[in-house]
């Protein structure tokens, strides 16, 4: 169960500190599909300067940049400071897992940025109860708009 001060920490992070010191993000459910809002959000975010690493199994290459097929195909050397997940909230908890145990074998604590109706309680839980920040159904093209224009 979280604590009154969890989810204050999870409610009211800096964002634009988180946006403006973070490099690299990975997608969870890239598409190479135009129409896709992962499309237009990874476009988005790579125009921007942030290095991007699409995670879907249906791709070789999302936006000229390797797709891999999962969290765990994901090489442990690379730094990750956000995994944005754009998969519907049934397989939130699934891939909130999947980064959990990616984060075990790097030693890295990204923070998992859920966008919008894509978290679940679970999800959060699981999250909180390995130490990682977590973002819940916020987009993160319209947090980057707010606080850094």
């Amino acid at each position: 169960m979280l604590s009154l001060k969890d989810l204050l920490k999870y409610s009211n992070m800096d964002f634009k500190n988180i946006l403006t010191t973070s490099s690299t993000i990975v997608i969870i459910g890239a598409s190479s599909e135009q129409y896709r809002t992962s499309f237009g959000i990874a476009q988005q975010l790579q125009r921007k300067g942030y290095q991007i690493i699409p995670v879907n199994p249906k791709y070789k290459e999302v936006l000229g940049e390797k797709c891999y097929a999962d969290m765990a195909s994901l090489p442990i050397n690379i730094q990750v400071d956000i995994v944005v997940i754009f998969r519907n909230k049934i397989y939130t908890e699934q891939m909130v897992q999947s980064v959990v145990n990616w984060s075990k074998q790097s030693g890295q604590k990204p923070l998992i940025w859920t966008q919008l109706d894509v978290s679940s309680t679970e999800a959060e839980k699981l999250a909180a109860d390995n130490t990682l920040p977590y973002v819940k159904n916020r987009c993160i093209a319209v947090e980057y708009a707010k606080h850094i224009h």
